[in-house]
C-alpha cells in the first residue's frame, strides 16, 4: 500500500512516508546546518543588542544636553549629594543631626535686650526713667 501511495503522490512521497511512520532519511549535514543556524541567531541577537545600545546612548546624550541646558541634575547625582551632605553633617556625632536655628533667634541677644530696655524706658514717666538709667 505504501508503494502505491508513493507512486500516486510523486514528489511528496518523502513527506508522506515520514508522516505515516516510515523511515526518516538522515541528513548527514544536519548537525552542521543546526550549528550554522544557532550561530546566525546569536549573531542577529548581538546586532540587535548593539543597535539598541547605540539608540540608548543617543537618547542619553540628548537627555544630558537638556540637563545641561536647564541645570537639572540626574536623580543619582542628587541622591549622592544628599547622602554626602547627611554624612558630612553627622560625622563624629552619635545622635541625629541638629536642626538649623531660624534667623533672628540667638543673633546678638545683648543688643536686642538693650534696645528693648531703652524702648521701655522711653515710655516711663520722668522720675522712673532716672532710676533705670542709673
Amino acid at each position: 500500500m505504501e508503494f502505491v501511495m508513493k507512486q500516486a503522490l510523486g514528489g511528496a512521497t518523502k513527506d508522506m512516508g515520514k508522516m505515516l511512520g516510515g523511515d526518516e532519511e538522515k541528513d548527514p549535514d544536519a548537525a552542521k546546518k543546526e550549528e550554522e543556524r544557532q550561530e546566525a541567531l546569536r549573531q542577529e541577537e548581538e546586532e540587535r543588542k548593539a543597535k539598541y545600545a547605540k539608540m540608548e546612548a543617543e537618547r542619553e546624550a540628548m537627555r544630558q544636553g537638556i540637563r545641561d541646558k536647564y541645570g537639572i541634575k540626574k536623580k543619582e547625582e542628587r541622591e549622592a549629594e544628599a547622602q554626602a551632605a547627611m554624612e558630612a553633617n553627622s560625622e563624629g556625632s552619635l545622635t541625629r543631626p541638629k536642626k538649623a536655628i531660624p534667623p533672628g533667634c540667638g543673633d546678638e541677644p545683648e543688643e536686642e535686650d538693650e534696645s528693648i530696655l531703652d524702648t521701655v524706658i522711653k515710655y516711663l514717666p520722668g522720675p522712673l526713667q532716672d532710676i533705670f538709667k542709673k
